[in-house]
């Protein structure tokens, strides 16, 4: 971990900014950073800790059914095979670096996965074993089981209840748990979630994603020295397709950051919101001018204009450390710690 060596507080920084109330998580990344540690290294803190926790004991899970409480990191999110894998993100606003890991199976540490390779490859992103398999050669810890008993069980519920409701669509059968086939009648669609019909609208998604299918930290971190840096960690969608890589390690949709301009992180029905680059769309709106708030609205509404269902929000931060967040959908929640706060304080963002 390094330390920055010198460095004056600039009254309005650092500054730490999380989706949802994951406590623990944006403590650890604010201790790193208020000791002088860099934005990157804070974030991976802050993330590493929500992995480590699980984030199963924060604020989070009074919001939702404990029975269906989420996690992130290991023991999280089953796919329709039970099995969890993880995908991270760490950028480096300083210097637009990414490094990533999408569909990670084996190794529970995802975001210093990431970091490893942002360090040790010239690529973005590597994918699936073969992002184990790195991992682990540069040190990480593996191979490991990251199925826990809880995740088990709720992939054996639903298994029990036919694997309804699932990912699939147009295909047969359609009230079972496969194998699947593409199916040649489009007008029969029982017990499908998602489809689109002949005019090109798409059907609710709610069944499949909500604040109990999904789990996922998105954090911005602004270091002493004024550098942004961004993060997230997620297991992806509950029950999703096994291959299936939603927007957590893609740059510009659960996370982005640019020292001149600011920072965003996202979460929700990360297939739909991967489409439009929420984050590089705050971004590049609070480039032009647009404050965090008006920026973060700005950024829903246009995934709100196509999909009228989908669930998410965004957190927007600016280089001044201005920050706010817009949903849709749902009930939203991020954490900040900044220099005037004692504590963790979270917001509560309405749709």
């Amino acid at each position: 971990v390094r330390v920055q060596e010198g460095v004056e507080d600039s009254g309005k920084y650092p500054i730490v900014v999380s989706t949802w109330p994951f406590l623990e998580a944006v403590r650890a990344a604010w201790e790193a950073v208020d000791k002088g540690f860099n934005a990157v290294d804070a974030v991976v803190e802050g993330c590493s800790a929500c992995e480590q926790l699980r984030c199963d004991g924060t604020a989070f899970n009074s919001l939702i059914d404990m029975n269906l409480a989420v996690t992130v990191g290991p023991g999280g999110s089953p796919d329709e095979n039970g099995e969890t894998t993880i995908d991270a993100l760490l950028m480096n606003g300083a210097t637009m670096e990414v490094g990533a890991v999408a569909s990670m199976r084996y190794v529970k540490d995802g975001i210093k996965a990431a970091r490893l390779v942002m360090q040790h490859t010239k690529h973005t992103m590597l994918v699936g074993e073969r992002a184990s398999i790195f991992a682990i050669s540069m040190g990480l810890p593996g191979p490991t089981n990251l199925s826990s008993s809880e995740s088990m069980e709720k992939w054996t519920r639903w298994k029990e209840n036919n694997c309804q409701p699932n990912f699939r669509k147009n295909v047969v059968p359609v009230d079972s748990c496969g194998p699947y086939q593409p199916k040649d009648n489009l007008g029969h669609n029982k017990g499908i979630c998602s489809e689109a019909n002949s005019i090109g609208t798409i059907e609710s998604r709610t069944c499949l994603v909500g604040p109990h299918s999904h789990d996922t930290i998105s954090m911005a971190v602004i270091d002493k020295m004024g550098h942004v840096a961004v993060g997230t960690s997620t297991n992806g969608a509950t029950f999703k397709i096994s291959g299936r890589v939603g927007d957590g390690p893609i740059a510009g949709s659960a996370a982005y950051a640019d020292d001149g301009v600011g920072a965003c992180g996202a979460t929700g029905d990360g297939d739909i919101m991967m489409r439009f680059l929420p984050c590089y769309q705050v971004v590049e709106s609070m480039r032009q001018g647009m404050e965090p708030e008006l920026a973060a609205k700005d950024a829903i509404s246009r995934i709100a204009r196509k999909f009228p269902d989908f669930m998410g929000a965004v957190v927007a931060i600016n280089k001044d450390g201005v920050h706010a967040g817009a949903c849709h959908g749902w009930t939203f929640q991020y954490s900040v710690r900044s220099p005037d706060m004692d504590d963790v304080k979270v917001f509560t963002v309405l749709p």
